[in-house]
């Protein structure tokens, strides 16, 4: 049984050891070995993920089966009309089960009542996710370079799914 909810501060260290074991599956052979650590240590270390909870606003929702964290996912209203979704993650063991899915049908189910007709995603040009992506209703809108220092760039899809 799979169960959605809203992940607080307290389930953060949790978000943080999930994306410590799903990034070096997710993006092997995509990301080299030294940006990934470098990722995971800018993006997923709790002090960037309280901050993402309670001063940029994000909304967190963690994915559990049989009451086991196995992904989680966060998104936020990034202009009138538009949320971003800033991750979503399913554990390698379970994927192929339809939890993503479910994920950004609950997101969607979120965001329709308050207005927003665009959900729009960054993925890695080279992340077989954006399949995922696309077979759910997004589409490319743009290429996108991000620059997250010490040298190291996100080279991204820019994708958006009208709602």
């Amino acid at each position: 049984m799979i169960n959605i909810r809203l992940a607080n501060e307290s389930d953060l260290t949790t978000v943080e050891q999930l994306a410590r074991e799903i990034w070096p599956v997710a993006y092997d052979g995509i990301v080299p070995p030294q940006q990934l650590t470098y990722m995971l240590d800018l993006i997923y270390n709790n002090a960037a993920l309280r901050d993402q909870l309670n001063n940029q606003q994000h909304i967190f929702l963690m994915v559990e089966q049989h009451g086991k964290p196995v992904g989680f996912a966060s998104y936020s209203t990034v202009a009138p009309g538009i949320s971003k979704l800033h991750k979503i993650y399913v554990h390698q063991s379970t994927q192929g089960q339809g939890i993503g899915k479910q994920l950004i049908d609950h997101i969607i189910a979120q965001l329709q009542p308050q207005s927003i007709h665009t959900l729009r995603l960054n993925v890695n040009r080279y992340n077989k996710a954006r399949f995922f992506y696309e077979k759910l209703g997004f589409e490319i809108k743009k290429e996108e370079d991000v620059d997250i220092g010490s040298g190291y760039y996100m080279i991204d899809y820019v994708m958006e799914k009208k709602l």
